[in-house]
């Protein structure tokens, strides 16, 4: 069972729609003994990380999640908030994944936020199986997690390449919405739910 940290800083609807969809059953996480209920979590987040992080750690569940060992999926602000230190707000941030999220650039000639579909190249994952190399997933962002060879597990690219997911141990992240990208993002949250601990 999936549990949902409500930390007031996601679009959760979209979220359980979709696990409406896949009849997997979830709830929300709102306080450290929540987090015992559910064998999988989802970190949701929209809007600006540095803002998001106040808000969770406003929640106590900052150091509950990083003692985690079940399986954690870090959906778009989520994803960024596994990370050391965001540019957007001069941010620290939880710190689990060692990179750093930075502000695209428009010098490239690229329009920011980078909204829209956009292929991906996943690795060799659990988290992508049965997901086809290059399928297209929905972004809207205007930060991105740096490349590490280390803790990528999917690239895109736009302008430059940009980790489009990253996993280190138990914890996972992708910058797209998988909610809101068809069948393959069903498959990526089936396959989040098929995570043993």
């Amino acid at each position: 069972m999936i549990g949902i940290v409500n930390y007031g800083a996601g679009n959760i609807f979209s979220l359980t729609s979709a696990l409406d969809r896949l009849k997997l059953p979830y709830g929300m996480v709102n306080t450290e003994a929540d987090l015992d209920k559910y064998t999988h979590i989802i970190i949701p987040g929209v809007g600006h990380a540095g803002a998001a992080m106040q808000k969770l750690e406003q929640t106590g569940l900052v150091g509950p999640l990083k003692a985690l060992t079940k399986p954690v999926l870090g959906i778009c602000v989520g994803m960024q908030l596994l990370t050391q230190h965001s540019e957007e707000g001069d941010a620290g941030l939880m710190g689990i994944v060692p990179v750093k999220t930075r502000l695209f650039n428009k010098d490239q000639g690229i329009k920011i936020p980078h909204m829209g579909w956009n292929n991906i190249s996943h690795q060799n994952n659990l988290l992508f199986e049965g997901v086809e190399n290059d399928a297209q997933f929905y972004f809207v962002h205007s930060y991105f997690i740096e490349y590490n060879a280390t803790f990528d597990i999917a690239t895109a690219n736009y302008g430059m390449p940009f980790s489009a997911a990253v996993q280190k141990d138990n914890f996972y992240g992708v910058q797209f919405h998988p909610e809101k990208s068809g069948a393959a993002g069903e498959r990526l949250l089936k396959n989040f739910s098929n995570l043993k601990q």
